[in-house]
C-alpha cells in the first residue's frame, strides 16, 4: 500500500538532498585533519604528523569539486532517466549509484580513487537534486509547495550537521580510520532512501504523461483526496493536468533544444540563473572550506572544528522559518532579502581582513597555505560573528528557494529536462567554485570576499527585474502567468507586478472559492493558453 501522507513522502524523498549535506561535512571536517593530511600528503616528507601539509592547494580543489562534476552529468541524465522511468525509479536508481561511490571512496588508496568515488557519488547527487523537487512539486498542494520542496535544502543541513560531527569523533581515532569510518557510514541514508520509495507514489503528472489516467486519479486521490475519488480539489487537478496533456499533445515531443526557443528562453534563464546564483551567493564555498576561514582567524585543533560545526547548527536552525514561512513570504521578497544580507557581510569579511589582518606568508596560517591572510583579536571575532551571520542569511532565503522555484517555472512536456539543465547549472558553478576557492585563498587573499559581494549584489537587480512571484500558483497557473497575452512577447506578466496567490491555493483545496472568481481563473488561463498556441504556431512557421 502507497503512503498518501505529503508530508511522509516529503520526508523520505528529502533524503535524497541530506546526501549532498553529507558529503560537505565529510569533506570539509576531515580536510584539516593531520590523518587526511599524512595519508594524502603531498608536501615535503613530514618529521612529525603536524608538518604533514595535505594535497597541494590546486589538488584539493580537485577532490572537492570533483563530486561536483558528476553530480553536473548526473543532473543532465536526470531528465532523461525521469522521463523514461519516472521520477520515482530515478531517485532509486540515485541511491544505488550513491552506494557504489562510497564503496570506492571509503576504499580510497590514494587520489586518483578518491575523486573517481566522489564522481559517481556526484551522479546520484545530480539525480536526487534535480528530480527530488519535481517529484514533490508535483504531488504537493500549492499552498504548500514550497514548505515541502525547501525541505530538501533542510535535509541538506541535518546531512551537513550530521555527518560533521560524525567525523569529528572519529578524528580522534589514529590512522586512516579517522575518514574511513564517516565516508563509509554515508551509504546508510542511501540504503533507507531507496527502502522508503518503494512504499511511495509516482508522480501523477508524469503517470498522466504516460496516458496512465486511472493510476494518476488513484495518486491524486490517495494525496490531495484523503481516499474521495469525488474531492472538488482531486477534480480540479485532474482536469488541469488533463487540460494541460491536451495541450502538450499537440506540440512536439520536449527536448532540451526546446528550453531554448523564444518562448521558452525567458523561463529557462530564469530556473538556470537561480542555481546559479545559489552558488554565486559564496555559501557552498563557506560550508566546504570554512575551516580555512577560521584558521585564519587563529581558531586551531578541537576550537577551529566545534567553532565550524556552529555554523551548521545555524544552517539548520534557519532554514526552518522558510519552511514554515516560504508561502507566505513569497519567492521574490525572500530571494531580495536574502541577497541584500549576504552581500553586507561578505564585504564585512573582506573589510575586517583588509584592515584588521596581514599576510600570513607562503606557508600560511598553522602550516595551511589556504589560510593565507592572519587576523586576531577582536577583529577576528567579528570576522566569525559575520560569517554566521552571512549563513543565517543564507539559510530562510537562496537555499531552499533555489531548489522551491525552478520546478514551478516550467510546463509539464519540458519540466524533467528543463529542472535537470538548471540543477547542472547549480554543479558546475559548484565544481569551478570548489576548485578555484583553495588557490583564490592562497592568491588573491581576502579580495575573494569582494568577489562574492560582488555576485550577491549582481543578483539582488537581477531578481528584482526578471524572477516572477509564483508562491500559491497552481503549476499550470505559472504557465497562464507566463503566456499572459497582456504583458511583453514571451515574457507574459512582467515579474515586479506578480503576486503571492497563497490565500487563493487555500481556498481552492478546500473547496471554498467562489464560482464566480473561479471561472474568471478559468477564462484568464483559456486566454493565456490560446495565446501561447497561437505564437507556437508562429514559431513553427
Amino acid at each position: 500500500m502507497a503512503i498518501g501522507n505529503i508530508y511522509a513522502i516529503a520526508a523520505i524523498s528529502i533524503v535524497g538532498g541530506g546526501l549532498f549535506g553529507f558529503d560537505i561535512s565529510s569533506m570539509s571536517a576531515i580536510i584539516g585533519t593531520w590523518q587526511y593530511k599524512c595519508y594524502f600528503n603531498q608536501g615535503p616528507t613530514p618529521a612529525t604528523h603536524k608538518d604533514c601539509t595535505g594535497p597541494r592547494s590546486s589538488v584539493q580543489g580537485g577532490i572537492t569539486a570533483s563530486m561536483a562534476g558528476g553530480s553536473w552529468v548526473g543532473a543532465l541524465l536526470s531528465g532523461f532517466i525521469s522521463d523514461i522511468l519516472g521520477r520515482k525509479k530515478a531517485i532509486m536508481i540515485g541511491s544505488i549509484i550513491w552506494c557504489i561511490g562510497s564503496i570506492i571512496v571509503c576504499a580510497s588508496q590514494n587520489i586518483g580513487m578518491l575523486v573517481a568515488g566522489r564522481f559517481i557519488n556526484g551522479l546520484c547527487v545530480g539525480i536526487c537534486s534535480a528530480q527530488v523537487p519535481v517529484y514533490i512539486s508535483e504531488l504537493a498542494p500549492p499552498s504548500k509547495r514550497g514548505r515541502l520542496v525547501g525541505a530538501q535544502q533542510w535535509a541538506i543541513t541535518w546531512g551537513i550537521l550530521i555527518m560533521f560531527y560524525i567525523s569529528y569523533g572519529t578524528s580522534f581515532l589514529n590512522g586512516t580510520a579517522a575518514f574511513r569510518i564517516p565516508w563509509g557510514l554515508q551509504m546508510i541514508p542511501a540504503m533507507l532512501l531507496f527502502l522508503g520509495m518503494c512504499f511511495l507514489p509516482e508522480s501523477p503528472r508524469w503517470l498522466a504523461r504516460q496516458d496512465r489516467w486511472e493510476d494518476c486519479h488513484a495518486v491524486l486521490t490517495l494525496v490531495h483526496g484523503k481516499g474521495d475519488p469525488n474531492s472538488p480539489f482531486v477534480a480540479r487537478e485532474l482536469q488541469d493536468i488533463k487540460d494541460m496533456c491536451e495541450f502538450e499533445r499537440n506540440n512536439a515531443d520536449a527536448t532540451f533544444l526546446e528550453l531554448f526557443k523564444p518562448n521558452m528562453i525567458n523561463r529557462t534563464h530564469i530556473g538556470v540563473f537561480t542555481q546559479i546564483w545559489s552558488q554565486l551567493t559564496g555559501m557552498n564555498v563557506m560550508m566546504y572550506y570554512i575551516t580555512y576561514v577560521f584558521t585564519m582567524a587563529g581558531l586551531t585543533s578541537n576550537n577551529l572544528l566545534v567553532s565550524s560545526s556552529i555554523q551548521y547548527v545555524i544552517n539548520v536552525v534557519m532554514t526552518v522559518p522558510a519552511l514554515l514561512y516560504v508561502d507566505r513570504w513569497g519567492r521574490r521578497p525572500t530571494l531580495l532579502l536574502g541577497a541584500l544580507g549576504m552581500m553586507i557581510f561578505m564585504f564585512a569579511n573582506a573589510g575586517l581582513l583588509k584592515s584588521y589582518g596581514h599576510y600570513a606568508g607562503p606557508t600560511g596560517v598553522d602550516n595551511t597555505p589556504e589560510a593565507s591572510w592572519s587576523i586576531s583579536g577582536p577583529p577576528s571575532k567579528a570576522l566569525i560573528a559575520c560569517t554566521y551571520l552571512f549563513v543565517a542569511c543564507y539559510a530562510p532565503s537562496w537555499g531552499p528557494v533555489s531548489w522551491v522555484y525552478p520546478p514551478e517555472l516550467y510546463p509539464l512536456r519540458v519540466r524533467g529536462k528543463a529542472v535537470a539543465l538548471s540543477t547542472s547549472a547549480n554543479w558546475i558553478f559548484n565544481f569551478a567554485l570548489g576548485y578555484f576557492v583553495p588557490p583564490a585563498f592562497e592568491n588573491i587573499k581576502w579580495e575573494t570576499y569582494i568577489v562574492f559581494g560582488v555576485f550577491n549584489a549582481a543578483m539582488f537587480v537581477h531578481v528584482f527585474f526578471a524572477f516572477p512571484e509564483t508562491a500559491g500558483k497552481r503549476l499550470e497557473e505559472v504557465e497562464s502567468m507566463f503566456t499572459d497575452p497582456l504583458g511583453p512577447k514571451y515574457i507574459g506578466t512582467l515579474p515586479w507586478k506578480t503576486h503571492i496567490a497563497t490565500k487563493n491555493a487555500l481556498l481552492l483545496e478546500h473547496g471554498e472559492v467562489d464560482p464566480e472568481k473561479l471561472a474568471q481563473f478559468d477564462h484568464q488561463e483559456e486566454a493565456s493558453r490560446s495565446a501561447s498556441e497561437t505564437r507556437e504556431e508562429t514559431v513553427k512557421a
